[in-house]
Formats: structure tokens, C-alpha cells, sequence
């Protein structure tokens, strides 16, 4: 993800569609009723499971194996997963959980199962994403327009056409109208844009220490001379898929649970991601950046960098709360956690008594961050809040049930 630069929206994806390999794998290679299986949740219908399946195996390394596949051709430098599928091999062939004789046969079944996901993937809407028409910016005073220092083009405008893997339609999730442009003294819009303002003139060190640890922005980028540098960052899917791995160690899961939560915080990833860029692109707000610079102070900057794309609802706020409402539901209420996801980032890790906890904290990052407005990051969370329920509904899979 962090090779390609991955859109949050299309990293987001990228995690739906290997870590439904991973988990259509296991429950495959062992034979079990599908009935319980994540996919006969969706929207997906007519999906041909592989029936009988072959003796001998392993079922951790084919859900390895085929979550790997699936990357490999999915991804723009999927490429290098191959090296990643080469250490595997060796791994389980020299610790004996795998024959040499019986390797054959696993291959060929995880690369059948990911070619099954590769199908989907195929007909989701992706592919047709450059033919569709491009994003222009308004003129309106409101209205959304690139931001420096790279001044991007807009990310995804029609991310909306992509499907859903739980959401039937997306104008259930639709969150309020933000605040109307208006630059009245007293105006919701004008409190906002001063509190943005304020806030952000006197941040604490422990308020930049939030904002920074949740920035993940992968468009960051730094310029040297006329040279640009991008930083390296995951993205806020990558961020959660990283929270639910330490989640699943802590609680010492069994391996289909662990791949199970996986993939399904990852499809709810994918489809918040949705409802939220349908939202971005048709309030099409302008960011605070720009209108603090155009209004109050045309020398003031963001702690974090803006995100090239509109800034109505925060998709920090929307997918934070969707992946906390998920675990919360899988762990309990009051799971704590050390979260070490930006420590590779040079960030120190932070500990949460709760998921809600953590969600709350990513919010409000954005705030101080100086890169989202009030009502954007509150009717986020609404907006998050009411997808992670309905896919907990569909998925019909809760914490009791599961165990």
C-alpha cells in the first residue's frame, strides 16, 4: 500500500479483497458450511464456492498463500508480493507443516480461490473508473480546489460507482448538509472556520502528538528546491487493519477468527469508504486551508498537509467509527489496546482503554490537524456509527454467536 501510494479509498480495497481471499480460502480448504462464511452475507450473489475439495491442506497456508495472490494481482507493484509467497513456502516446507509432495496441490487451491476473488474484484466498478468524467473544481467561494504544496487534483470523484459489499444503497448513510459558506459574523459556517483557526494557534504538544499519530495521508509530500519528495505514510484503513491485528493477538484468536475479523473491518473499510466519497464530492466543501488563507490570515498553515479531495464528511471520522462499532462488537466494550501502527513511522505508540476510545481520539485529529471543520468530523462519526451497525446486522455475526 505504501509502495503505490494508495488512495484511502482504494487501499481500503485493496484489504477487502485479500483478506476475503484469506478467509473464503480457510473455509474452503477445511470444508466448512458456507452458510457461515462472510460472502452469503453481501451483496454478492451467485458466487460458485469450490464444492469438494482436495486432501492434504494446510489451511493457514493456503489463506496465506491466496491473501497473497490476490495482492500480487491486484496492486500495482503487486510484484513484489512474490518474494513474500517464495519466504512462505519455505517457511512452512522447512517447520514440516506442509510436504513437498502436498505443496503442489495447495498452490494450485489457493491460486483457485483467488482467481474466484479476482472475478469479483473484476466486476466491481474499478476498471471503468478512467473512463468516467473527470472532477473539475468549482468557481463558487465554497466549493473545493486543490491545496498546496503539491496542489493535487481531486482523488476518486466517482468512487461512488464502485459496489458495495454490505451497503444496498448509499442514501441511507447520507449525513446532514454541512454548514452553509457564509462569512457572517455568528454564522455556523464562520464559528467553525474561526475555531479551526484558534485551535490550531495553540496546540498543545499532546494535541499535535494526536494529530500527527492519526494523520496517515499518503499524498504527504515535501519540497526541496524545485525537487518533490513523498513521505511514506499508510493510509486510515491501514491504520485500523493495523489495530485489528494487534487486537486479534492480545485476545490470542484461533486463526479463522483472526482472518475473520480481518476481512470483515476491511469490507466494512471498503464500504464506508464509499459512502463517504459519495458525500465528499456532493457537498464538494472547501477545505480550511483555503478558507482561512482566502479570509483571516492568508499566512497561516495546517499542522497536518490537506488531503487532495473535498472536505465534507472527514473519512477519518466515518471509517474510525465503522472499524471501532465492528471490534467493539467482536471484543466488548472495554477491550484495551497499545496501538503501534505509526511506531514504524517514527511515531511512539499510544494506548486506548476502548476501540470508541480510539475512534474519538482519530476524529478529533482532524480538528487539530487544521484540516476538517466541526460538523464534518461530528456528522462523520454519525455517519460511521450508522454503517458499522447495518454491516454488524447483515454480517449477523456478533461476539455471543461467533464464540
Amino acid at each position: 500500500m505504501v509502495t503505490d501510494v494508495a488512495s484511502p479509498p482504494a487501499a481500503a480495497r485493496f484489504y477487502a479483497y485479500t483478506t476475503l481471499a484469506a478467509h473464503l480460502a480457510w473455509d474452503q480448504a477445511l470444508g466448512l458450511s458456507m452458510e457461515e462464511n462472510l460472502l452469503t452475507k453481501t451483496n454478492i450473489e451467485n458466487f460458485e464456492f469450490i464444492g469438494e475439495t482436495e486432501k492434504n491442506l494446510s489451511p493457514e497456508f493456503v489463506a496465506m498463500y491466496a491473501m497473497l495472490e490476490t495482492g500480487r494481482n491486484i496492486m500495482p507493484s503487486g510484484k513484489l508480493l512474490e518474494e513474500n509467497q517464495k519466504t512462505l513456502t519455505s517457511k512452512f516446507l522447512k517447520s514440516k507443516w506442509i510436504s513437498k509432495k502436498d505443496l503442489e496441490v495447495n498452490i494450485a487451491f489457493a491460486k483457485k480461490v483467488s482467481s474466484q476473488v479476482l472475478e469479483l474484484a473484476n466486476k466491481d466498478g474499478y476498471k471503468q473508473l478512467s473512463s468516467l468524467t473527470r472532477y473539475s473544481p468549482k468557481k463558487n467561494q465554497g466549493s473545493w480546489y486543490p491545496t498546496p504544496p503539491a496542489y493535487m487534483a481531486a482523488v476518486e470523484p466517482e468512487w461512488r460507482t464502485i459496489r458495495t459489499f454490505f451497503l444496498k444503497e448509499l442514501k441511507s448513510y447520507k449525513p446532514l448538509p454541512p454548514a452553509k459558506f457564509d462569512l457572517t459574523e455568528g454564522s455556523p459556517f464562520k464559528t467553525q472556520l474561526d475555531e479551526v483557526f484558534q485551535v490550531t494557534s495553540s496546540l498543545s504538544e499532546e494535541q499535535q502528538l494526536i494529530a500527527n499519530f492519526w494523520d496517515c495521508n499518503p499524498f504527504k509530500v515535501s519540497f526541496s528546491g524545485h525537487m518533490a519528495i513523498g513521505l511514506k505514510k499508510i493510509s486510515p484503513g491501514g491504520h485500523w487493519i493495523g489495530i485489528t491485528g494487534i487486537a486479534a493477538e492480545k485476545a490470542k484468536l484461533p486463526w479463522r477468527e483472526t482472518i475473520y475479523i480481518h476481512a470483515l473491518v476491511a469490507l466494512g473499510l471498503h464500504d464506508a469508504f464509499i459512502s463517504c466519497w459519495e458525500e465528499k464530492y456532493d457537498s464538494d466543501r472547501i477545505r480550511p486551508e483555503s478558507a482561512i488563507q482566502r479570509h483571516l490570515n492568508p499566512s497561516w498553515k495546517p499542522l497536518l498537509q490537506t488531503p487532495p479531495f473535498p472536505e465534507y464528511t472527514s473519512g477519518h471520522s466515518v471509517i474510525s467509527k465503522t472499524s471501532a462499532v465492528i471490534l467493539t462488537d467482536y471484543f466488548g466494550e472495554n477491550f484495551d489496546f497499545i496501538d503501534n501502527s505509526e511506531v514504524y513511522f517514527g511515531l511512539p505508540e499510544r494506548p486506548f482503554q476502548s476501540f470508541s476510545q480510539a475512534a474519538d481520539e482519530a476524529a478529533i485529529s482532524r480538528l487539530y490537524g487544521g484540516i476538517h471543520f466541526r460538523d464534518a468530523i461530528e456528522e462523520g462519526v454519525k455517519q460511521g456509527d450508522k454503517i458499522g451497525r447495518y454491516i454488524l446486522n447483515r454480517a449477523d455475526l456478533s461476539l455471543e454467536s461467533k464464540r
